[in-house]
């Protein structure tokens, strides 16, 4: 993977990144790509939060994967702080090549380099062809989730 550069997203990422995550029957379902506002929003949340990282997989000047890696302090497990791998996605054309397993060694370096003791994530009880790759990246299936959803009043 010499030829892929990790690195912060920028502003003009944007579209790539969005089209990745609209890029599967779960996100067709809960992204849109056409409108742009809701996620320069969220960008510049995310851009101006010490503890969270919008990353981009570029090979060739193109973007080509993402993730979200979000820091959180706590008291519990003594006092240690814990990252979070979130919106994973890699791009079409690039599935199957190593990139996904790159990026999320990745992740787990930068974890270990800012002291978390602990790694998680969490997918979509759907995808279990990506709970295989996390299970070989060594991630147990150790907990179980709950969601509520929100909705905003206008």
């Amino acid at each position: 993977m010499t030829d892929v550069v990790i690195r912060s997203a920028v502003a003009d990422d944007l579209p790539a990144i969005v089209a990745m995550l609209a890029d599967d029957p779960l996100g067709a379902t809960r992204e849109s790509p056409d409108d742009m506002t809701p996620y320069r929003t969220a960008y510049e949340r995310l851009r101006t939060d010490p503890d969270q990282f919008l990353m981009v997989a570029e090979r060739g000047g193109a973007v080509v994967g993402t993730l979200q890696l979000t820091f959180v302090p706590g008291l519990s497990r003594r006092g240690s702080t814990r990252s979070i791998i979130e919106g994973v996605r890699v791009a079409g054309s690039e599935r199957g090549r190593g990139l996904g397993q790159h990026f999320i060694e990745w992740a787990i370096e930068e974890s270990r380099r800012q002291g978390c003791s602990l790694v998680q994530l969490t997918s979509d009880a759907t995808r279990t062809d990506a709970h295989r790759f996390y299970e070989r990246l060594g991630f147990t299936a150790s907990h179980v989730g709950f969601k509520l959803q929100l909705t905003t009043s206008d």
